[in-house]
């Protein structure tokens, strides 16, 4: 074997997944090889062409606090920025951007050829190298071998993809890309457990067709906010997106044309992703609403193509055409490419140890699509941790493993993990974390930035910026509590005009700020000559002030969560030996093989009568 064929590490895949792992890889020092089907498409965005979003922008603010490229990518590349929930908790506020998919694809690609220990190369894996239950390497689909001593599977939709127009039908990666044919019968002959998921895109519209004249605008935040801790402002030019809505006549076509709809005429039998329905499943299972509404989103600044967010659909060209046309202001609107469903190969996830390692495969590592998730974020986030986690083995050093109080990743993980995807694609929220009081968007580089830093990723940059984020909220929060002000008919008249009630004793800065009604900027009018910080450090400090009281209830919370995460069971327990079990919850139990007691209480069908069992049983081994 030629010596330039081995590596440490090998990443299978150039999507979102692969991106993050072998970047993670290589800047922690390991000779890393990426291997895609097509070198052109590396970071593409195969669908709608947007970072962030609910739950998804907080994935990518941790990507970024570790270590990570996408929050980086989407900052120099995105050409619109907008705050959602800013109405709501600072919990479930979340970022979200409009990309220029191609600029995002180059720059992508551009990082990726020039970061040092990382070689890129074109090839279709279809073959795993085992030795005695370990993988040593990959061929592709003519005959080439490279030898890595970690692997990391990150294939997307790729594994044996059909993509569905109508009745016809045909296999592709995604529309203008090819399957991958072999590989999954690799991962079958080794034991693997493979099923079949569905999901799908929107037709994209020429511009120039569409009549906005009609439509309603909607622009992007005044003052974007980077994604990026190491950014300051966003300097590119912005554009607006547009909003329309389907109507009754829309809904008469979609039915009138379902029957031809792979999804409905039985051809695909797979689950698609439940919060992402197509156009079709929105008209069946919603029929009572008069109308969904579609996002017109550009794909970017020198192009003509655009998004419909909204419409994915399967439905025969025919009918997407008709079904487009009566929509208000898409009447002459032409389909530059058909809308599509894809059937893909994945992996089903409760076979992977926390580290998202194999557990029947000692050095193969699964991120992304083919543990059943969707979103580019799921993806990259994966994708991060498994580089990590390859790396940290080959130093015999512990893997990464995030807890679900520390980071929307350990939530992530934890999920696929334990309870698999339950037969369709798995997508984030702020609603799967039990503690996203402390799991905030603004807060991500608080909580995971000196990790990505010991473990060698993140940079010293970052970490310096780090350090003195801290020392400055520490100084805000302080001056807050330890400032008083005094009850004076000025004081209380500016209180008056902000809507708060006057002060009858003195009263710390702090405890005025808790008020619901008042702000920091309004505190900065009341003491003029109160020092100023940064907006990211003012942010956090006021957040700390006004939700302590929140956050100490959730803080005591997880120290309970923590007794039953430390409670830890033996990695081959017989749970066949323990008396009062259901055969189904020893078959589940044995099969996820559940690192702790708190584990097993998430997995699926796990009573609180089988915890019991399970909790005596380990007191009685512990104690003998």
């Amino acid at each position: 074997m030629n010596g330039k064929n081995i590596y440490d590490v090998i990443v299978v895949g150039a999507g979102h997944a692969g991106i993050e792992a072998c970047l993670a890889a290589a800047r922690m020092g390991c000779k890393t090889l990426m291997l895609t089907l097509n070198l052109d498409h590396i970071g593409q965005m195969s669908c709608n062409p947007a970072i962030g979003g609910i739950g998804k922008g907080h994935l990518v603010k941790e990507i970024d606090a570790l270590g990570g490229e996408m929050g980086r990518a989407i900052d120099e590349t995105g050409i619109q920025f907008r705050t959602l929930n800013t109405k709501k908790g600072p919990a479930v506020r979340a970022s979200r951007a409009q990309a220029d998919k191609s600029l995002y694809r180059q720059r992508m690609k551009r990082v990726l050829e020039t970061c040092p220990g990382l070689t890129l190369r074109q090839g279709s894996v279809e073959k795993l190298i085992i030795r005695d239950g370990e993988v040593k390497g990959v061929e592709t689909q003519i005959g080439e071998r490279f030898d890595g001593r970690r692997i990391i599977l990150t294939t997307g939709t790729f594994l044996n993809g059909l993509i569905h127009v109508g009745d016809r039908n045909f296999s592709a990666g995604r529309a203008g890309d090819f399957a991958a044919h072999g590989l999954s019968e690799s991962l079958a002959d080794l034991g693997f457990n493979i099923g079949r998921l569905k999901t799908g895109t929107c037709p994209r519209l020429d511009s120039r067709s569409i009549d906005y004249s009609k439509l309603q605008i909607q622009i992007g935040d005044e003052s974007p906010i980077p994604f990026s801790f190491s950014n300051e402002r966003i300097t590119q030019r912005q554009v607006p997106c547009h909003i329309t809505y389907t109507n009754a006549k829309t809904h008469e076509i979609i039915r009138a044309g379902i029957h031809r709809s792979p999804m409905y005429s039985g051809v695909i039998k797979s689950r698609g992703p439940r919060y992402c329905p197509s156009i079709e499943d929105k008209i069946v299972r919603f029929g009572d609403k008069e109308r969904h509404q579609i996002f017109l989103e550009p794909e970017g600044l020198d192009t003509i193509e655009v998004y419909p967010n909204g419409l994915s659909t399967s439905l025969p060209l025919d009918v997407q055409i008709e079904m487009v046309h009566s929509i208000v202001g898409l009447e002459d609107a032409e389909i530059m490419r058909p809308g599509y469903a894809i059937e893909y190969d994945y992996v089903e996830p409760t076979q992977l140890y926390p580290s998202l390692e194999t557990k029947l495969v000692r050095g193969l590592y699964h991120a992304g699509q083919i543990n059943g998730t969707t979103g580019y974020e799921e993806a990259g986030a994966q994708g991060i941790l498994a580089g990590i986690n390859a790396v940290l083995s080959l130093r015999d050093e512990d893997p990464l493993v995030f807890s679900r109080d520390q980071a929307y990743m350990g939530v992530l993980v934890d999920d696929l993990v334990t309870k698999g995807t339950d037969s369709e694609p798995y997508r984030m929220f702020t609603s799967r974390a039990e503690y996203r009081l402390l799991l905030r968007e603004d807060n991500a580089d608080l909580r995971l930035t000196e990790i990505g830093y010991k473990i060698g990723l993140a940079t010293p940059d970052s970490y310096h910026r780090l350090v003195d984020k801290r020392h400055a909220i520490s100084e805000l929060v302080t001056f807050l509590e330890r400032t008083q002000l005094a009850s004076t008919s000025e004081i209380n008249s500016r209180l008056e005009s902000f809507g708060s009630s006057p002060l009858r004793n003195q009263t710390s800065l702090a405890l005025l700020l808790r008020r619901p009604e008042i702000s920091l900027d309004q505190l900065h009018k009341l003491v003029p000559g109160m020092p100023k910080f940064s907006a990211h450090v003012e942010a956090e400090a006021e957040i700390q002030i006004k939700y302590e009281g929140y956050v100490n209830r959730q803080s005591e919370m997880v120290r309970r969560f923590q007794k039953m995460e430390q409670l830890k069971l033996p990695n081959d327990m017989d749970y066949f030996k323990i008396q009062g079990l259901s055969r189904e919850v020893r078959e589940k139990l044995s099969r996820i093989q559940p690192r702790s007691l708190g584990q097993a209480s998430r997995i699926s069908g796990i009573t609180p009568a089988a915890m019991s069992l399970l909790s005596v049983y380990l007191k009685r081994t512990n104690s003998q």
